[in-house]
């Protein structure tokens, strides 16, 4: 199974995600889980990272940065441990590429959010199962510290909305948190939903 977990900056899904690999990874559970993220820590990911602090980094090319990272992740880690049978829980995945990109690249190409949807199709590997932390983009910017141009709160309304649009097309494989609860209650509700899930695998 492939659990993906996605949000605006600052919704809190690192925190989750870390919190989750603390508890799954060690030898308490009799399931195997490969904890991941994108971008990644290949020289891909690192040329994505990069990017997001150049405010005038071209957002077709950026768009392109991001997606080799997400190539290479799929045959590198992703299609692996799925193979080995392990539960692949990763801090975003593709529905990030449509949501930020999407936003980003308003104005460059007609349809934008589903001009990437199209380049990725053919070849991703589609998540099983989205925990979606929803919080409103004036909070995320707050909490992330509006460091980058991906954090400022406008932008991330363009995202939010992104997301929704998404949520809408996949309705079964989202599962919207509330991520304005204190850090303890997000983390007990994404808990709850991934144990559901796995047990019904």
């Amino acid at each position: 199974m492939l659990v993906t977990l996605e949000g605006i900056d600052g919704s809190g899904k690192t925190t989750v995600w870390e919190s989750l690999r603390a508890a799954r990874s060690g030898g308490g559970t009799d399931r195997g889980y490969t904890f991941t993220r994108e971008p990644t820590d290949s020289w891909y990911g690192e040329a994505a990272r990069r990017s997001e602090d150049e405010d005038d980094a071209n957002p077709l090319a950026e768009l392109f940065l991001f997606t080799a990272d997400h190539a290479d992740h799929l045959s590198r880690v992703v299609r692996p441990a799925l193979d080995a049978g392990d539960v692949v829980v990763s801090d975003r995945y593709s529905d990030s590429r449509y949501a930020y990109q999407g936003a980003a690249l308003e104005g460059e190409v007609p349809r934008p959010m589903e001009y990437v949807r199209g380049v990725h199709q053919p070849w991703t590997r589609p998540p099983d199962l989205t925990l979606y932390f929803d919080v409103d983009p004036e909070t995320g910017a707050a909490r992330s510290g509006a460091t980058n141009k991906f954090e400022q709160a406008e932008f991330l309304s363009d995202v939010q909305a992104n997301y929704e649009q998404l949520r809408q097309y996949s309705p079964d494989r989202f599962v919207r948190i509330d991520a304005t609860q204190s850090p303890e209650a997000v983390l007990d509700d994404a808990e709850d939903v991934l144990d559901r899930a796995l047990g019904d695998a």
